[in-house]
Order: structure tokens, then sequence, then C-alpha cells
């Protein structure tokens, strides 16, 4: 798409100026002209009185036959011989978008000494397994799993492909998608299908977490999504008989142009707000730095984990790996309760899949209110004091 301006017609009035949102246009000599900044979002074109400005659209020729794409895929990531638990999430998810569509749902895994657990994906909603082995494996190669995959992909032509928005999938998933040329939407919170299209919804955060974008991918297949760990649930409450395809590789180093020379294990935080049940967050209405310790109390009392808004974070009231949000973690804990975040985008996409939701906040028109399952009108200053203090009574009496 493009924007072009009729300098002819362009009566340099600049409502097109007062318009746009990004400082993307401005007037030299005499007429308007686009900026770098500009993002075609096309605000200007229906603010100018005089139709001087227009979104040129391009038309793309559909040369893809996609009834030859079928089947939802699940990308599964390891690491030290364990398979990611966001490949389990996306399996859950993998299954509601493949009974839509009336079709299988397969999980593909690049690794080494994995026969053991393979028919276990069954239990997880997968009808088949793609286990690509080879003792190389054992170890991730951007250009050997982008190799491997695009050769799959492109003798299997399954539909729609799901990867983990983690480092590794961050990596490999957009390599992947320029090399089967493909669409991709990345860090997704939201998948749905329209039925009568089979299309792909992808739903995003956007513009630093304000918005809310729904990507389609009407023209190509596949159809390549990333979703970050935490935003779907795994279930096992599924029994498949699954069918299990093995491809034996003889791989070596030189099928790659890097090395492993060394894993050096992460060292072990003490934060971990993923797997955490309970989780209490502060935000901006805390107010400092001092007043995130009542939040601490009431998170101590309840043997819960400490969380922030990105805010806090960025002003150094709490520590950065204890930020929930698209920027932080994705958590979905079975109890969650925010003091003082009034409920931006960004922080709610890291924690709406919470079983339950309790917000604090004096502000009785706060976004985050649409979502909680109790909602605590008033000064958190004072409520949270006398829930820290009620817990703790609880806890004696026990």
């Amino acid at each position: 798409m493009s924007i072009i301006i009729d300098s002819e017609q362009c009566t340099a009035c600049e409502s097109c100026i007062v318009a746009c949102p990004y400082g993307g246009i401005e007037i030299i000599e005499g007429s308007a002209v686009i900026t770098p900044d500009c993002n075609l979002c096309g605000a200007c074109v229906d603010a100018c009185p005089v139709e001087a400005i227009t979104l040129e659209r391009t038309e793309y020729i559909d040369k893809v036959d996609k009834s030859q794409f079928k089947g939802v895929w699940v990308i599964a990531e390891h690491y030290g011989g364990e398979i990611h638990k966001v490949a389990y999430q996306l399996l859950g998810k993998g299954r509601q978008l493949a009974d839509i569509l009336k079709t299988d749902l397969t999980i593909v895994i690049l690794g080494t000494n994995f026969d053991q657990i393979l028919s276990s994906f069954g239990d997880y909603g997968a009808d088949r397994v793609i286990y690509v082995e080879s003792k190389i494996l054992k170890h991730y190669y951007s250009d050997i799993y982008v190799n491997l995959l695009s050769d799959l992909v492109s003798e299997r032509k399954p539909e729609i492909i799901l990867i983990g928005a983690t480092p590794t999938g961050r990596d490999f998933a957009p390599r992947l998608a320029k090399r089967l040329n493909a669409g991709l939407t990345a860090d997704c919170t939201g998948l749905e299908i329209e039925e009568e299209t089979r299309n792909l919804r992808q739903t995003r955060p956007t513009f630093g977490g304000n918005l809310m974008a729904t990507i389609r991918t009407p023209i190509s297949r596949p159809q390549m999504a990333t979703v970050r760990p935490g935003i779907f649930k795994a279930s096992n409450e599924t029994k498949k008989k699954i069918k299990i395809i093995k491809i034996e590789k003889d791989l070596n180093e030189t099928d790659s142009v890097t090395k492993v020379l060394k894993v050096i294990k992460k060292q072990k935080t003490t934060v971990n707000l993923e797997d955490a049940e309970i989780i209490v967050s502060g935000g901006r209405g805390v107010g400092s730095k001092e007043g995130f310790k009542i939040i601490k109390d009431l998170a101590d009392a309840l043997g819960a984990e400490l969380g922030g808004s990105r805010v806090t974070t960025e002003l150094n009231w709490v520590e950065p790996d204890r930020q929930v949000g698209q920027t932080g973690k994705t958590v979905s804990p079975k109890l969650y309760i925010a003091c003082g975040i009034s409920g931006a985008i960004q922080h709610l996409v890291g924690m709406q899949n919470s079983e339950i939701i309790v917000a604090i906040n004096r502000d009785k028109d706060a976004p985050i209110f649409g979502i909680a399952h109790y909602c605590l009108v008033g000064d958190l200053h004072e409520i949270v004091p006398i829930l820290t203090k009620e817990v703790r009574k609880i806890k004696s009496e026990d």
C-alpha cells in the first residue's frame, strides 16, 4: 500500500497533520508530503476536505491452491531432553482449531532420544507425530531446523503452523516463513478460524500494547503464528491413538554454518512467575518503591509471587523479571491480585487467562475491572493491609 497526495489539489490546510497520530505528514512548499514516520493508517485520507489524499492498495493475485493444504501443525522445541511446555499449550489450542476445520493435528519434533514419549502426545490431542531423528538435533541449529521444516512443509502442506514465541521460535519462525513465502504473525494472544474461508484470525497487541490487531493471511499458505508461553492452556483430557511417523536423518556438524561449542545452563532464578499459583501485582497506583512493601506483605502472607506492571519495572519499583504483560511474563495463575493497575492492553494480555482475577483500584472505570472476577473500588493502601491482616489471621487459626 502507499499514500498518494495530489499536490495540485492540496490546499495546505493542515487537516491531515492534525489527524495523523504519528507525525507522518508535513507541509512543504505549499503541499502535504508523507514522511518516513507514516505507517499507512489512512487517517489523513479521511481528514482531507478536498480529497487530495488517497490510499492506494496493491491488488494481489491468489496463486496458491489453498485446497492442497490441510492440517494443523505444532512445532515442538526441547531443551535438555525435555519438550518445552509451550508445545503442550499449543496442542490444546491446535486441537480446537483442527476440530473446527475438521482436520488432523500434528506435532513435529526435531531431536533425538524421544521415542519413548511420542505416544503420549495423543493424550494432549495430537493425531500424529512427525519425529525427525538425528543425534545432532540434540541441540538447536537454526539453518538445519529451517531446511528440515521447509522440506516437510513443502511435501506435506499443512494449513496452519503454530510455533512458540520463545527465543528459539522467534529465531527460526521468520526464516521458515520467508523460505515458504508464507505469512507470519508474531506474539499472538488469540487464534480463531473463519469457517467460511478457513482463514486463521490472528490477534496480537500492537502500537505498544495500546491496540489489538487481528491479522489474516488470505492469499498464501501455510498460515503461521507464534504464541508466547502461558497464553493458552494444555489439555490432557483427550485420549487419542496416535500415528507416529519417524524420519531418520544422517546429519552432522558440516550441515550447519554454526557449531555448538558448549552449553551453559542458565542459573535458576528465585522468581518463577510463569508457574506460580498465586501472584500479587502492583501498578502505578502503588505510588512508590516504598509503597510496594504492602504489596509484598500480602504476597508473603498468601505464599504468592510478587509481580508488577511495565511502569513499575521502568521506575525500578520492582525487578524487571517480575514484569507481567506483553513485554514481560505471560502468566495464568489460579489467583491474580492486581493492585493499582489500571489495565492497559499490554498488561491484560499477560494475565487475562488467570482463573480468578481480583482487582483493586480507586477508579471505578479502570479497564481492568472489565476482566476481573472480583472488583474492589477504593484506596489500595487501605484495602491491601486489611486483606493481609485477614489472611494472616486465617492462617494462624489453621
